[in-house]
């Protein structure tokens, strides 16, 4: 009786080291937290949950807008940038641009294949342009969605139920109609163009220190805002909801 009541004894110590043992191996044998789950739980700037390439849509425009590839983002934006000079440094108007631009590359076009029987080289080789009929379908349909997403956000803003977005939809026409005045239409497209190949490029690279002052300023803003909201906006009477039956 005794060697059987020492035999269970041992069992029980050796079950209880093999018992800690496995809740030890199971604590350090936890998959630590990955590195994109901790990013997922930091502040994004505006409340972005995506990555930057995400949320400019993705695809070879995000690809310019970033930089993924140099060479084409230099050329969109030379390109615009030599558009910008013509039109509004030297006075060019779109008509006589075009016209100069046909004249040129079809007076080029022309004596070149004239200029190949003489010196007995092959003409050249002049592609066949054409759009097709499913590029203009989708980018009039893209046209139409967005235009009847715009007319839904100014219903639903001029119906009165949402004090927020009218004060930032007022406040937002009125700062677009000050630099209107000051300045043309193609710059301000320009100045846009120019920010979209910066402003992306620059917060991606530093996304970390971005987000942590954007969110000191995000919290100092809602802080601004409830103040102005207890003092004035709550003060405001509202109207009556359509939906109340009477």
């Amino acid at each position: 009786m005794a060697e059987r009541s020492e035999e269970t004894l041992i069992e029980k110590i050796a079950g209880k080291v093999h018992g800690s043992d496995s809740s030890s191996d199971s604590v350090h044998n936890k998959p630590k937290p990955s590195e994109s789950s901790l990013k997922a739980k930091i502040y994004g700037l505006f409340g972005r949950e995506r990555p930057v390439h995400k949320v400019l849509g993705g695809g070879k425009p995000a690809d310019l807008f970033l930089w993924r590839d140099k060479k084409a983002s230099a050329a969109v934006l030379g390109g615009a940038t030599v558009i910008w000079v013509l039109f509004e440094l030297m006075e060019y108007h779109l008509l006589t641009l075009l016209c100069h631009c046909l004249i040129l590359s079809l007076s080029i076009l022309f004596l070149w294949s004239n200029a190949t029987t003489f010196i007995k080289k092959s003409p050249p080789q002049i592609p066949q342009l054409s759009i097709s009929e499913d590029l203009v379908v989708n980018i009039a349909r893209s046209l139409r969605f967005e235009i009847n997403r715009s007319l839904a956000i100014l219903r639903e803003i001029a119906s009165g139920h949402d004090l927020k977005k009218f004060l930032a939809m007022i406040a937002g026409f009125w700062v677009l109609s000050i630099i209107g005045s000051c300045t043309s239409f193609l710059t301000i497209l320009y100045i846009v163009f120019v920010l979209l190949h910066t402003v992306p490029y620059v917060y991606e690279k530093y996304e970390d220190k971005i987000d942590f002052y954007g969110e000191k300023v995000m919290i100092e803003i809602k802080k601004q805002y409830a103040v102005f909201d207890a003092k004035v906006l709550s003060k405001i009477p509202k109207c009556p909801s359509k939906d109340k039956k009477h």
